[in-house]
């Protein structure tokens, strides 16, 4: 998703040093990643009953996840990608972007989805905004089922009671980096998922 963890750094330009691995604090190992996300997919796999599935990922942060998960679902599988970005205001620190529920549409989806089995995934659930707005927009499409898979919830962050269907694990109310996450497109390629001191 667009701006992840509510922050624009192209309208707020907040100095934040680059900081090495070794200066990041290690939230959620690849190992547990891994096993985490192989486990959602043997669940995806049962709760499917041997039906074709579409799967969805919200460009950017989800890409990484989106990857990993098919790979481990036994099932006759496609993916698609959608893009939202969303806005809102800097908190009193001005660091920690505020969404105020304003969401726009910048991809859909490139194929139709009426009467398919899809499941939309996403990287974090926090507020829970951009994931109506998106859930919305893809029912609008018809499809026959339709689940949401996350790889991290942050329910301290809640404004709006929805909930994900497969849920990897729930985080603190930190700033998280890596593994398809970013700060101002910086740290997405990192293998675990990190901490990022001095935001949030």
């Amino acid at each position: 998703m667009m701006w992840r963890n509510r922050f624009n750094a192209a309208v707020w330009c907040v100095s934040v040093r680059y900081l090495s691995v070794n200066e990041l604090e290690v939230l959620i190992s690849r190992e547990e990643i891994a096993g985490r996300v192989a486990e959602i997919g043997k669940q995806i796999t049962a709760d499917s009953a041997g039906e074709a599935v579409i799967f969805v990922g919200v460009l950017k942060g989800a890409a990484v996840f989106l990857s990993d998960l098919v790979r481990q679902v036994k099932l006759d599988a496609t993916f698609d990608f959608i893009g939202v970005a969303s806005y809102g205001n800097p908190s009193e620190q001005g660091k920690v972007w505020d969404s105020t529920g304003e969401v726009r549409l910048t991809k859909d989806v490139d194929r139709s989805l009426r009467d398919k089995n899809v499941i939309l995934v996403e990287d974090i659930l926090d507020t829970g905004l951009t994931l109506t707005f998106i859930k919305r927009l893809l029912l609008g499409h018809q499809p026959q089922s339709f689940r949401v898979a996350v790889l991290l919830d942050k329910p301290s962050r809640r404004k709006l009671a929805i909930q994900a269907d497969y849920v990897g694990f729930t985080i603190p109310d930190k700033f998280v980096v890596g593994y398809g996450l970013d700060y101002a497109e910086q740290y997405r390629n990192l293998p675990d998922i990190c901490v990022l001191p001095d935001v949030g």
